[in-house]
């Protein structure tokens, strides 16, 4: 069964993928020098859809943008292992003109990376999920292979997210296995995120006779004040310590030099633990902004207060809410998967970033995370992944799952 791309990007020449039953790191490399940047990623569905139908063991099945792969052993249990086609553009700078892509093989301090767009974020893990849906034809319990489109980008472009809701009879499982980079640890849950734009009123005015005007980026500053002093925490959950953050992201305001700003606009982003339901996140966001008390002591307990940096009621849109995911390590499976690891050196943490792991958990699925490259390499221009991490990887899902 396989339903047509909805939105097929450009015409290019096919997209061959190295052999799924070698080397998974050559599979990885394979994987990085298709450029694959959100919106983009159709050639590399193609050939992942493509490589996977050649094994008879495997149900193949799309949707748009995304792959599901799926053996039908008939098995007690059934685990789900994902992660996402798509890569942030590629990085072009002096030292690199062509960018980030293709990739290529180095060494560093002694060791053998991959070095190039996605071979962290998330095209490693990528080639553990190809390696070992061809390989492990006999698993002791079955497994659904997922490879998805757009997660680097807005939460309603996100494959899974759309595959999950066009098909959620193919998305059934007692646990998922995330391969986001955590350099071959577990990492539990992980942080919600939500972004608010604010729009801060002002009043033109020549800036000789500033006060006729009404100056918008200074109560920007304000604003910019409150979120610096945020009260984040470091939250336990589970036995995990979640940090939060809570940052002005973007800022944009001001028509001329001799102006006085009769607008400006900021972003705010907001990290929470997973102790807190979206909503109420939400509404801790915007008290924070308001100057309130988060506990809602001394006035009325408002959840959706006026936010006023001294020039007037501001204008607030909420552009993102993504909820955050508990840890799951309570999970039978879960559990035998940390002794896995820990077998192999590996330890066990809190994820700090928002992952897909938060729509497993939303479907009733507990979900880890685990894949090969360090998280803090991810989207920078010199983005690259121990080698010996995309094998480990493998190793740990094979055993786990053989």
């Amino acid at each position: 069964m396989s339903e047509q791309p909805e939105s097929p990007g450009p015409a290019s020449a096919p997209v061959v993928l190295p052999a799924l039953d070698g080397d998974p790191v050559e599979i990885a490399r394979g994987l990085v020098d298709v450029r694959s940047v959100s919106g983009e990623e159709t050639g590399l569905a193609d050939a992942v859809e493509l490589a996977l139908r050649t094994y008879d063991h495997l149900e193949v099945l799309r949707h748009g943008d995304t792959v599901v792969a799926r053996t039908n052993l008939g098995l007690a249990e059934r685990v789900i292992v994902a992660g996402h086609l798509d890569t942030v553009p590629v990085a072009v700078t002096p030292d690199q003109p062509e960018g980030n892509v293709p990739g290529r093989l180095e060494t560093r301090d002694g060791a053998e990376v991959l070095w190039g767009r996605g071979s962290v974020d998330m095209k490693g893990g990528d080639a553990v999920i190809l390696h070992l849906a061809a390989t492990l034809t006999a698993p002791r319990r079955d497994v659904t292979w997922v490879l998805y489109d757009h997660e680097e980008v807005e939460a309603s472009l996100n494959g899974l997210g759309r595959a999950l809701d066009a098909h959620p009879d193919w998305f059934t499982a007692d646990l998922a296995v995330l391969g986001e980079p955590t350099a071959g640890d577990i990492e539990g849950g992980c942080n919600g995120t939500l972004r608010l734009i604010l729009d801060v009123p002002g009043r033109a005015a020549h800036s000789g006779r500033a006060w006729v005007g009404a100056n918008a980026v200074h109560a920007a500053g304000v604003l910019i004040g409150r979120a610096a002093a945020a009260p984040v925490r470091t939250v336990d959950v589970e036995g995990l310590a979640y940090r939060e953050g809570f940052n002005v992201t973007l800022i944009e305001g001001g028509v001329a030099a001799n102006t006085i700003p009769p607008s400006c606009r900021i972003a705010v982003n907001y990290r929470f633990a997973p102790d807190l339901p979206a909503e109420a996140a939400l509404a801790r966001a915007k008290r924070v902004l308001a100057g309130l008390p988060v506990d809602g002591s001394g006035d009325d307990g408002a959840t959706d207060p006026v936010i006023d940096g001294g020039t007037g009621p501001v204008t607030v849109t909420l552009d993102d809410l993504s909820p955050a995911a508990r840890p799951g390590l309570d999970s039978p499976l879960a559990a035998e998967l940390i002794d896995a690891v820990r077998r192999r050196g590996g330890a066990v943490g809190p994820k700090y970033g928002w992952t897909d792991v938060a729509r497993f958990s939303a479907a009733g699925i507990p979900a880890v995370n685990l894949g090969p490259g360090d998280a803090l390499l991810a989207h920078t221009d010199d983005e690259h992944c121990p080698v010996g991490q995309v094998r480990g990887v493998a190793e740990v899902l094979r055993d786990w799952l053989s």
